[in-house]
């Protein structure tokens, strides 16, 4: 929170910031180094840790295992700094998040082992062989920060989901006994309500693909740091449960591009909050409602893990999603009669240039 205005600032003074223009929402020149901020936030806040004796209780190979992440999650934030300084094409970046993702599996943050109890009689996990793990940690690694990346197109919303996501995944991680992620999440969480503070709409600075990338594959690389040994169901189905609505959201998304004969990677308006937008919600609404499903989804996934106060969680969080739906509904026909009974005027810009920042 207290590094953000000294990077806008310097954004601000260098010219480093994003033009407005038809496509986009914002209506004034807006810094995209928030990233930087979110990485020395985490950065520091894990160092605080480790300092204070934190992880003393962990194996030297746990321990190597947060900063193998640490060293990936900067590495990803580079790719995204780059493309925010440059405007690199779609495939170097992803060529670079796959090279990043398997040097980190190299390191030991890998899905090694699948636990599938209602399929083999016995209790074990299934050993995945080398080729195998490194093509579903290459995967889970790119997707889950690619669908974090492409949330990211209005103010608040990556955030925002990124900051609920690492909330449930710290109340999983410490209800699973899994410290080192616990760490991992909390750090993360700090991030992105620390950026909130300054993101939320009106926006006065994007974390741009540096911060996204860098939320994403933080987020995936924390359900696979968990587990002991390998990646059982429960740290598996997790974490994908909390994130389901934006990996849903660009599952969706990519098929319906191809669907068309485009390039995945085709700049359109499919997205979820784009669907929102045009169903008549507004900025903040839009992005209150993505909010609540994620907590509610966050509070589902307490359930599976068997957590304390589960069903406190799951009926508090399930109260305020359908409290958040109807009321959104309420004033949305409240305002559409009132369209219907005052002057019809012509759009303004800001009306039709709500849309992504990144396609």
């Amino acid at each position: 929170m207290g590094l953000v205005p000294v990077v806008r600032c310097f954004g601000l003074r260098v010219g480093l910031f994003d033009q407005p223009d038809g496509r986009k929402q914002h209506s004034t020149p807006m810094v995209r180094l928030g990233g930087i901020a979110m990485v020395v936030g985490f950065a520091v806040s894990l160092s605080m840790v480790w300092g204070f004796g934190g992880f003393g209780a962990l194996a030297p190979a746990r321990d190597q295992l947060i900063w193998s992440t640490l060293a990936g999650s900067l590495c990803f934030f580079l790719i995204g700094l780059a493309d925010d300084l440059f405007a690199l094409s779609p495939w170097p970046r992803l060529a670079g998040q796959v090279a990043v993702s398997s040097v980190i599996w190299s390191q030991g943050v890998r899905i090694g082992a699948i636990d599938l109890p209602w399929l083999t009689s016995s209790a074990g996990a299934i050993s995945l062989p080398d080729g195998l793990s490194l093509l579903a940690t290459v995967i889970w690694l790119v997707g889950i920060t690619n669908a974090i990346n492409w949330l990211d197109g209005l103010d608040g919303l990556a955030a925002g989901v990124a900051g609920i996501a690492a909330i449930g995944l710290v109340s999983v991680s410490f209800s699973l006994h899994q410290v080192a992620a616990g760490f991992l999440a909390a750090a993360l969480a700090g991030c992105c309500l620390g950026f909130l503070r300054h993101n939320f709409n009106p926006a006065r600075i994007f974390m741009g693909d540096g911060g996204s990338y860098f939320l994403g594959f933080t987020l995936a690389a924390i359900s696979i740091v968990g587990p002991a040994k390998g990646l059982t169901t429960v740290s598996l189905l997790l974490p994908l449960l909390i994130l389901s609505l934006p990996v849903a959201d660009m599952s969706a998304v990519i098929m319906g591009r191809l669907r068309e004969g485009r390039s995945p990677f085709y700049p359109d308006r499919r997205h979820l909050h784009h669907r929102l937008l045009r169903a008549g919600f507004s900025h903040r609404r839009t992005v209150l409602l993505i909010y609540v499903f994620t907590q509610w989804l966050a509070s589902l996934a307490l359930v599976v893990a068997n957590a304390e106060m589960r069903f406190l969680w799951l009926g508090l969080a399930t109260s305020i999603l359908v409290a958040t739906v109807v009321i959104s509904r309420r004033q949305l026909q409240t305002e559409r009669a009132l369209e219907q009974t005052s002057p019809i005027t012509s759009p303004t810009n800001s009306d039709l240039a709500c849309g992504d920042r990144h396609g």
